[in-house]
């Protein structure tokens, strides 16, 4: 008990200083976030690994890099990295899940080619749930399958599309969660992809109507 109460009160600190990358990983440890025990070993690699992240210098990197394209997408969707304070290593080390899924949730955005719609956020979700990385993360797209369709009825044909898409893409891939994005921003986006099995990306253009989830 009392460790929940610390690990709420450090949750409303980050919330109250607006540091969304806290706030975010103290959240999904507070939930008790786990990774599938099947995935654990896979995720060594990136134990306590979450180096900061500057829009800035990747904004200035060759139009086609994966930095740059990373930069566009969150400039155009008026997003910020979800960096980690050094003071939560201790939460990061811990629970590598949630960690990296923090972290890495808009490279997928990017790397997948799903916008940041409903539609697009439940392609990113069925394709973290096909690579099996956590039980909490299927629950989490039983719930957007009920409940997405209800929030934007008019995506509703772009959400069951990448529905199948992300499933299909995550069954295709390499294990992404494991992968260290960030030591690759300069290379171009395409090899990138190649790398990890996603040669057959097709870039879909924004639903009709698109409101941002």
């Amino acid at each position: 008990m009392i460790k929940k109460w610390e690990q709420l009160k450090a949750l409303l600190t980050a919330k109250n200083s607006g540091n969304l990358g806290d706030f975010a990983i103290l959240k999904s440890d507070l939930l008790g976030a786990k990774v599938a025990p099947e995935v654990a070993d896979k995720l060594r690699a990136v134990e306590g690994y979450y180096p900061p992240i500057d829009l800035a210098k990747l904004s200035q990197f060759p139009q086609g890099s994966f930095g740059r394209e990373y930069a566009e997408h969150m400039n155009t969707n008026h997003l910020q990295p979800l960096n980690i304070s050094p003071e939560l290593d201790d939460v990061a080390k811990r629970n590598v899940f949630v960690l990296r899924y923090v972290v890495t949730h808009d490279i997928f955005h990017v790397l997948l080619g799903f916008d940041t719609s409903y539609a697009g956020e439940i392609g990113v979700l069925a394709f973290a749930t096909a690579q099996n990385y956590s039980n909490s993360l299927k629950i989490s797209l039983w719930l957007a399958k009920l409940l997405y369709p209800l929030l934007a009825p008019q995506q509703v044909k772009a959400i069951f599309a990448n529905l199948q898409k992300g499933r299909e893409l995550g069954n295709k891939a390499e294990f992404l969660l494991g992968y260290r994005f960030e030591e690759h921003w300069e290379e171009p986006i395409a090899e990138v992809r190649n790398r990890l099995g996603l040669q057959q990306i097709s870039l879909n253009p924004q639903p009709e109507n698109f409101v941002q989830a």
